[in-house]
């Protein structure tokens, strides 16, 4: 299957060759390609990365809405809306 490369990345494959990293550029396409895919399907590409730090918060803030500690997004809005007035006053 033939591959068009963008010329930046050709340019940085070509300098890998050169610099004895890889035997060609097919063979170095081949190689990062393949660990790429590995790393997916080994789903270690997670976009948002490991959020796990986050649960406690996540966590303390499920238990608050539990205990009826929220307001409303209409209340918040007003609170809001006051806000900005008495700043713009």
């Amino acid at each position: 299957m033939p591959i068009t490369l963008h010329p930046d990345h050709e340019a940085w494959l070509q300098d890998r060759v050169a610099s004895g990293a890889f035997a060609s550029v097919e063979a170095a396409a081949r190689q990062l390609l393949g660990e790429r895919i590995a790393e997916l399907a080994k789903g270690e590409d997670d976009p948002l990365g490991d959020m796990s730090w986050m649960k406690p918060d996540i966590d303390e803030g499920l238990a608050a809405l539990d205990r009826g500690e929220f307001i409303s997004l209409e209340d918040h809005k007003a609170h809001n809306a006051a806000l900005l007035a008495s700043l713009k006053a």
